[in-house]
């Protein structure tokens, strides 16, 4: 009898951990639509059409490719040269069934392929984005997945162990800072630099002009649905819910991942205030998200004082890499991707290192935690921008990967899908 209770109550814990894995996992698939109206919402109303039908496919065609390959490589177990076991998956110690799991890390690589669909917004051909969404979704994501979330060498806690031999520590990423936001960040970097400004972005003289999006209203919606899934992004990484332990983790990740937004969100505001004299909806709205990007590597590490500040100092720095990506780079993006997802991932990521308030340089630990998620952050940064060159400057010389200049003048919708979102 007493067997059986014990197996009864094991029973419920895994089944409640399972659902709460499902529940985060359909507030992370809710973000999708999020990326969609931010990025609709910020570009014009004649390529709505083409906005959409990206974060839509981003979505079905990522998790079938996800489902067939991304999966297998990202969680093979054991590796040569940092490369996966495709055919060997290993959740690392868990009970819980591999099809949720698999759900569960499909939404996130999701998330990453849909981060460059703003950033190459308004003049993209259709077909060329297809393709880069199936290479982020079997092998840029999924590598760099390996290395720090499936066992590979960047969380590998071996004492042999390149991380351990070298810092003492490993990279610690709780629910995507780097892995997620800054792989999609820096590709999207990278593609937009490649494909050029829009059309009428820069005048002969050089300076930047302002292109406004068509419609804040749903922009600021879509910030709001993004600051919701969030809530299953980062809470939903514990994977688990059914003991004390999880539910005060669960807790202490929903605290810091609200206060780091809120703190993003008002501190990017003050800044447009001062710098343009104006307050900003657009980049206020884009503070609230570069606070959640920065505090989603340490959300469960940091106290919640630690997470206001991770937030604050993300949203500050956005403004003014927004500034310098557009102003000085000279590269045209038009929903500020790069400068949210990929400066403020790589920050956020770093601000673990010095915050973390059992292993942070700040907390009196020394720097060994620091470089570690420094060097984490680098190498898979440089992954993935060096990736994505080759990806977008690969498919631009075989296909090209811009519109003809009537195309991105008179809008996507009517010439790559027949079709406009707005009708008189």
């Amino acid at each position: 009898m007493e067997t059986d209770t014990i197996t009864t109550i094991t029973d419920l814990a895994l089944g409640l951990d399972t659902v709460w894995m499902l529940l985060a996992a359909m507030l992370v698939f809710w973000m999708q639509p999020g990326f969609a109206l931010v990025e609709a919402g910020f570009t014009r109303t004649k390529n709505t059409a083409n906005i959409l039908m990206k974060n839509l496919l981003d979505f079905s065609l990522g998790s079938l490719l996800f489902w067939a390959l991304g999966f297998g490589i990202m969680w093979g177990a054991g590796s040569f040269m940092g490369m996966p076991n495709l055919f060997k998956i290993d959740i690392i110690d868990s009970d819980l069934p591999i099809e949720g799991f698999l759900i569960f890390q499909t939404v996130f690589c999701a998330t990453a392929a849909t981060i460059v669909s703003g950033a190459m917004a308004e003049r993209t051909k259709f077909s060329m984005y297809i393709a880069y969404t199936i290479l982020i979704s079997v092998l840029i994501y999924p590598i760099s997945g390996h290395w720090t979330w499936g066992g590979g060498w960047l969380m590998n806690e071996s004492a042999d162990g390149f991380m351990m031999s070298t810092f003492g520590t490993v990279f610690h990423d709780f629910a995507g800072s780097t892995i997620v936001h800054s792989v999609g960040g820096w590709v999207a970097l990278v593609g937009a630099a490649i494909i050029g400004p829009r059309i009428g972005k820069y005048g002969k003289d050089g300076k930047s002009r302002a292109i406004p999006g068509h419609n804040l209203t749903i922009a600021c919606l879509g910030v709001f649905i993004l600051w919701l899934g969030w809530f299953g992004f980062n809470p939903g990484s514990q994977l688990a819910a059914s003991s004390e332990e999880d539910r005060i983790a669960i807790s202490h990740v929903f605290l810091t991942t609200n206060l780091a937004a809120c703190a993003g969100g008002l501190f990017s505001l003050i800044t447009a205030w001062l710098k343009y004299k104006k307050p900003s909806l657009s980049l206020t709205l884009n503070g609230v998200l570069a606070g959640l990007v920065g505090i989603t590597a340490g959300c469960d590490v940091v106290s919640p004082c630690g997470a206001a500040i991770i937030g604050g100092i993300s949203g500050v720095v956005m403004i003014f890499a927004v500034d310098f990506i557009d102003k000085v780079l000279k590269i045209d993006d038009p929903v500020g991707a790069s400068s949210v997802h990929g400066v403020c991932g790589f920050l956020g990521t770093i601000l673990t290192g010095l915050l973390a308030t059992e292993e942070g340089w700040f907390y009196g630990a020394g720097p060994n935690f620091f470089l570690a998620q420094l060097t984490g952050a680098l190498v898979v940064g440089l992954w993935a921008a060096a990736m994505g060159f080759l990806v977008f400057k690969g498919l631009d010389i075989v296909h090209g990967l811009r519109v003809p200049a009537r195309v991105e003048e008179e809008g996507l919708d009517i010439y790559e899908h027949g079709e406009t979102t707005y009708n008189n």
